[in-house]
């Protein structure tokens, strides 16, 4: 068991699922390591409500739920309080319902037979701003639904706001290139990285890396089977 580091604030957690042995499992397993579970919630319409109560830092969001199902209640939570973290889960790794989880602001996803470790490092680390991406996954499921026909782009920005640098590192991204693989691919610092990267979330309104992912093939910049993508 895994506390949190000295000096670090454990993030505070609502867990909305419709099964009972889930967020029992969930609670335990996190209380466990030293993270706060403020809330639970049987249902999307509770979890929005238990949001705007607790404002918890991240929230551990059932797609499948009776009421008001985790894609509305992210949308409404997210509104409302942006700088929430919204961690989807699901039985399905290729999940049509995540991939719209994503444009709209999730911060990544969790498959429900994650392991202990796995969820505890997963909520710390989308409490830190970053996504939580499994890059192949991840992919794999743009890769499926981007490209379907007649789609509206889910995340709308304007690419010409981006410098030619800009675009290319926003083109890796979508790959799902690391900071670390970026640095080398195109021989500058990681520092250098961070602040394009920051800096084109800033320009396109993105929240994170998923949304980067996401936005780069429903623009065309990258598409299925480029150099470096998955199939």
């Amino acid at each position: 068991m895994t506390a949190a580091p000295a000096g670090e604030k454990a993030p505070r957690v609502l867990i909305a699922d419709d099964q009972t042995l889930i967020r029992t499992g969930f609670r335990l397993i996190l209380t466990a390591r030293g993270i706060e579970v403020v809330g639970e919630a049987a249902d999307g319409a509770e979890a929005v409500a238990a949001a705007r109560e607790l404002s918890p830092d991240v929230v551990l969001m059932d797609i499948r739920m009776p009421t008001m199902d985790g894609l509305e209640a992210t949308r409404r939570i997210l509104r409302r309080a942006p700088d929430c973290r919204v961690l989807m889960l699901t039985t399905f790794d290729l999940d049509h319902y995540v991939y719209t989880a994503l444009s709209i602001g999730a911060s990544g996803f969790l498959l429900k037979d994650v392991t202990p470790e796995h969820l505890a490092a997963a909520v710390r680390l989308v409490d830190t701003g970053d996504a939580l991406l499994a890059p192949s996954i991840t992919r794999r499921l743009v890769e499926r639904f981007a490209s379907e026909p007649a789609r509206t782009p889910a995340v709308h920005a304007d690419l010409a706001a981006l410098t030619p640098r800009e675009l290319e590192v926003l083109t890796l991204l979508g790959r799902g290139l690391s900071n670390t693989e970026l640095a080398a691919e195109l021989t500058l610092s990681e520092a250098t990285v961070k602040s394009h990267v920051a800096r084109i979330f800033a320009k396109l309104a993105l929240r994170d890396r998923a949304q980067a992912v996401v936005l780069a093939y429903e623009t065309g910049l990258v598409k299925p089977q480029d150099p470096g993508t998955d199939s």
